[in-house]
This record gives structure tokens, C-alpha cells and sequence, in this order.
């Protein structure tokens, strides 16, 4: 493909043809970078051809992406990305702010940030011949891939672990996909998906093992590129808040920023602030402690999307913050539940992995991290519909009274 050059290691740098190795890196493990060739890039594109594009999806920018245009258009596969960025005024004056983007990613047609991944891993899968896809997953990126490849009428097979949402579960088998609850942690499913993928021959979209999902999510960079940086005509680094679990969607975004800073599109690289739960806290352990050395952690939190013991992608997360002048921020599963309330009342339903995202730019604020008239920006990763048994505990549950006038103001009066 003319638009790469190959991949890259993220940890020895040894670079490969794009049709010498599929996943990881043989010497060490590493995960893959794909790196796109900037000057063939930069020779048949121009920033204009994109801002006048009128695709309003993550399809916009397949000049930037490793794939062809996969077609399937009027499917769910082609709506994928160009989500809305909202600048609420009134939780913006709440947090003392003068700049506060929220980017909700909802709007994707399976309700979460994980469509991008799937979506361009359909697309590839089909360049290479492959018919059957694999994931882990806890029920985000497993109901992403099933609604992607439904969309794409292939087949895709997903592990969960049994303690995922059931809402979650229930959407992964309404897509059609072969769904397999496992009986253990996250970190299980995933060594299953990767083994079975080598035992049938599948494609494995797992996060942090295919190169190529971070190559989907890299496409929210670019958005918050065109929709907030060039359309606000930012003349400083723009801060941006993303929850982090596996660490995919933070070196994703960081990976986007990077193919348009070499392209010369991006004149200042964005601080990336990485935001995770305390109960599952391990690239943050690592950011704490100055090291690039991940321990892994036994994972005990509200926010099923980020629960993680040992991240697979957790060196780039790592380095998506330490690279571009961001931090990593902790938080507990109290300040995430009321994120998750705090989003409600702009009219924002978001997951706890999402509302995670916003508690980290509150607790930035509060510990001198981020000053009140820097330009933020929060990544909101999924739908609260995701997980309804967490928006309860966030706002509680409704009164019953008795279906009269007299008790409705007995109600009021009390």
C-alpha cells in the first residue's frame, strides 16, 4: 500500500515490511506501530481536501489511514466517527474554566469510541482475505467489532468475561456474533482470543496486539484537530483527558497527533493527560515512579471498560503523556460515579469509563495540574446505556408516591 512504509517496534524500533508480521513484534513482544509514508502523503493531500470533504465520518481522513475505502456504503460501517463536540458553558463556569470542549462519543452507531478500531479492522480484514474475527473483550470493543462486522456481513467471534454488563453481553448477541462468556478476568479472555485466533486461523482485533486498531482510534485526533484546534484557530496546546485501561485509545489519539505534526498539519502537539481509576491504576504506578516499567495490578473497579490488571498497550499510553507534556491523573470510583452525574446535568449520559475522563480534568484542576484558563478537552468514550446499574448508583433512585394530587404535594412539601 503506497500510503505505508510498514511497521514499526515501539520498543527495540525494528521495522518491518506490513506483510512481514501481522501482530507483535517476534524479537520482544512490542507492540507495532504502523508508519505512514508523510511525504506520499503530504504529495497527494492537502489539509483543504479534508475540511471540504463532505463525508461526515472517520472516512474523511482515509487519505491518513492504512486501509482503502472498504465500501459497505448506507451501513452502520460508514457512519463511524465525526461525533460531536460540545462547549457547555455552564459546567465550564462550574470548574472555573474559560476553554472546555467535551467530545461525546455515543453518537457511534454500537454507543462507543470503539467503533473506530472495529470499523477500520473490518476494512483490513477484508483486504487480507480474512473471514473470521476475533476479539477480547468487556463488552465495548467486543459489541463494536459485532456491529462492524454485521454492517460488513462477516463473521466475528467474541470473549467476554462472565462479569461483564449484561446490556453489554445482550448487544454483543443481537449483532449475531459468536459470543463465549469466560469463566475469569479480562486478562483471560484476552489469552484466549489470541490463542484461538493461532489454533483457526482467525483475525485477532485484540487491543494492544493488532497495530492496526490504534490506526482506527487514531482518527478522534484528528477530529479534535479540525473540530477544536483549526476551528478555534488554538494558538496554544490544546489539553486533552482521555480514561485509560489497555491503553489503546490514548496511544491512538497520541498517534493521530503524531501523523499530523510530521505532516506539518499541527503546529502545537496537544498534552495528553491519561486518567485512570485507583483500583486499576498500573501505567499511572508507572508514570508516578518515572520508570517505563508497568507492574501489573489485581484490577478492582466500578468502570468494567478500564479494568485492567496488566495494560497491553500500557508503554504507549505511557509514553502518550510523557512525550507531549501531559500527566497521569488517579481517581477514585466516588469522583468517577459523580463525573457520571456532573455529565448528566448538561445532558450528557456517559459510562464510568467515560465520566473517568471528566473526574481526571476536576482532579487536574484541583491539584494544580492544568490551569483554570487552559484549553481542555474531554474524550467521553462511551453511553451510559452501557451500564445502567452504574447511572443508578450515580443518581439514585426515584421516589414512589401514590398517583394522587394530595400525595404529590406531600411530596413536595416534605
Amino acid at each position: 500500500m503506497e500510503k505505508v512504509v510498514g511497521t514499526q517496534c515501539s520498543i527495540c524500533q525494528t521495522r518491518y515490511a506490513l506483510d512481514e508480521v501481522t501482530y507483535t513484534c517476534p524479537q520482544d513482544g512490542g507492540v507495532l506501530d504502523v508508519v505512514m509514508d508523510v511525504e506520499a502523503i503530504r504529495a497527494a493531500t492537502i489539509p483543504e481536501d479534508i475540511f471540504t470533504s463532505p463525508d461526515q465520518s472517520m472516512w474523511r481522513y482515509l487519505p491518513l489511514l492504512p486501509v482503502n475505502d472498504p465500501g459497505h456504503l448506507g451501513t452502520p460501517l460508514r457512519t463511524v466517527g465525526w461525533t460531536p463536540v460540545y462547549n457547555p458553558q455552564r459546567l465550564a463556569a462550574e470548574l472555573g474554566m474559560t476553554h472546555l470542549w467535551l467530545k461525546d462519543e455515543s453518537s457511534n452507531p454500537s454507543a462507543s469510541f470503539k467503533d473506530r478500531a472495529s470499523a477500520l479492522l473490518v476494512a483490513r480484514a477484508a483486504e487480507i482475505g480474512a473471514e473470521v474475527i476475533v476479539t477480547a473483550s468487556t463488552g465495548n470493543a467486543g459489541a463494536a467489532l459485532a456491529g462492524m462486522a454485521a454492517a460488513a456481513g462477516t463473521k466475528a467471534v467474541i470473549f467476554a468475561p462472565k462479569t461483564a454488563p449484561p446490556a453489554k453481553i445482550a448487544q454483543l448477541l443481537v449483532y449475531g456474533s459468536e459470543v463465549i462468556l469466560v469463566d475469569g478476568i479480562y486478562d483471560d479472555a484476552v489469552a484466549l482470543a489470541v490463542a484461538a485466533a493461532e489454533e483457526y486461523g482467525w483475525y485477532c482485533r485484540n487491543t494492544g496486539y493488532n497495530p492496526f486498531t490504534a490506526e482506527g482510534k487514531k482518527t478522534a485526533g484528528f477530529e479534535i484537530w479540525e473540530q477544536v484546534i483549526i476551528a478555534n484557530k488554538l494558538d496554544r496546546p490544546l489539553n486533552v483527558f482521555v480514561s485509560v485501561g489497555d491503553g489503546n485509545i490514548i496511544s491512538g489519539v497520541h498517534k493521530g497527533f503524531k501523523d499530523l505534526y510530521a505532516l506539518g498539519w499541527l503546529a502545537h502537539m496537544p498534552h495528553i493527560f491519561g486518567v485512570q481509576s485507583a483500583g486499576s491504576a498500573a501505567i499511572a504506578n508507572a508514570f508516578k515512579a518515572g520508570t517505563e516499567v508497568i507492574e501489573p495490578v489485581s484490577a478492582d473497579t466500578l468502570a468494567d471498560s478500564i479494568s485492567v490488571d496488566m495494560p497491553s498497550d500500557g508503554l504507549r499510553a505511557l509514553r502518550a503523556a510523557t512525550q507531549t507534556g501531559g500527566a497521569y491523573v488517579v481517581v477514585e470510583d466516588q469522583a468517577i460515579l459523580s463525573g457520571i452525574a456532573s455529565l448528566g446535568k448538561v445532558g450528557i449520559f456517559s459510562e464510568p469509563a467515560a465520566a473517568t475522563a471528566f473526574a481526571g480534568l476536576r482532579k487536574a484542576l484541583s491539584d494544580g495540574l492544568l490551569s483554570r484558563d487552559e484549553p481542555a478537552l474531554v474524550l467521553l468514550t462511551g453511553s451510559g446505556l452501557k451500564d445502567v446499574r452504574a447511572a443508578m448508583q450515580a443518581a439514585g433512585e426515584a421516589p414512589v408516591i401514590a398517583p394522587s394530587l394530595q400525595a404529590l404535594k406531600q411530596y413536595f412539601s416534605a
